[in-house]
């Protein structure tokens, strides 16, 4: 049972790892090439749909590796899984305080009513994103790590 449980947590964590991955380097480079108003509306929408989904992948991710660290507490790597876990932790941390109360001013953004700052607060959100990105990257290699 505690390997299906390793397994399926760190699967869990890679495809969280790959849609973060890709929305930093490769949906955000999208829509900044796109014309006039889409890209501040794909990124609103972004927000919405990303916004309702993601914190319960990250949420869950902290969960599974908290079981995991405890539930294979005696077995080689558990050191391993608790440090994806605090680096998941710093990630949700980082979420909250940083990236969060951006995408919710964001995600309600319409050509008419978004600041005339936004370019630069969805700069701003990208710079962090780009952090917590290597902050879920590191944590999901120390997770494949403590498989092995």
């Amino acid at each position: 049972m505690l390997n299906a449980l390793e397994v399926f947590t760190t699967v869990v964590v890679g495809l969280m790892v790959g849609v973060e991955f890709s929305v930093a380097f490769v949906m955000n480079r999208i829509f900044n090439a796109l014309p006039e108003d889409s890209d501040q509306l794909a990124r609103a929408h972004g927000g919405r749909m990303l916004g309702a989904v993601m914190p319960f992948w990250y949420i869950g991710s902290l969960v599974l590796s908290a079981l995991w660290a405890f539930a294979g507490w005696d077995r080689p790597g558990s050191g391993l899984v608790v440090v994806a876990a605090v680096l998941l932790i710093v990630s949700v941390i980082m979420s909250l305080l940083f990236l969060v109360p951006i995408n919710n001013r964001g995600k309600t953004w319409t050509p008419e009513n978004r600041p005339a700052d936004w370019k630069e607060q969805m700069n701003r959100w990208d710079r962090y994103h780009y952090v917590r990105v290597a902050v879920i990257v590191a944590a999901f290699a120390v997770l494949v790590t403590a498989l092995v």
